[in-house]
């Protein structure tokens, strides 16, 4: 009788370690995706308060919210964008993390005393806050 030594895996324990490793790699993909949403939810209340603190540094000089009766969107180079940037209350007015998402919008009344800004969310994580773009900060 002569004994044979196998060394190596079997082709089964090579199919289950296959398989373990694609379901870790799948529950980490998810995993980092969903922290990467967050991130930017996060980004975005930074940001529209950050554009809400220089509205109040232009109220506070002017006694009045610029005045867009109409929704506008923000993007850095618009008008809205513009009168921030040259009252020197902000540098660069942010933008959303993810344009493709959303954008933030502001809106005024027809007298300058109140307006809305708004702004998409990616989750529901953030309390206060809901996925889509129905979310709004007022002064």
């Amino acid at each position: 009788m002569k004994s044979t030594n196998k060394k190596g895996f079997t082709i089964l324990e090579l199919m289950v370690s296959v398989a373990i490793i694609a379901i870790l790699t799948s529950i980490i993909l998810v995993t980092i995706s969903g922290i990467k949403e967050r991130s930017r939810d996060v980004r975005r209340l930074s940001d529209v308060n950050e554009i809400q603190k220089a509205l109040n540094l232009y109220f506070s000089s002017h006694n009045i919210f610029p005045v867009f009766p109409v929704e506008i969107n923000i993007t850095g180079d618009d008008a809205f964008s513009e009168i921030l940037i040259s009252e020197k209350n902000m540098p660069a007015v942010p933008t959303d993390p993810l344009p493709t998402y959303g954008a933030y919008t502001y809106q005024s009344n027809s007298g300058g005393t109140n307006y809305s800004l708004g702004f998409c969310m990616e989750t529901n994580t953030v309390s206060k806050y809901l996925k889509g773009c129905t979310n709004t900060l007022t002064p």
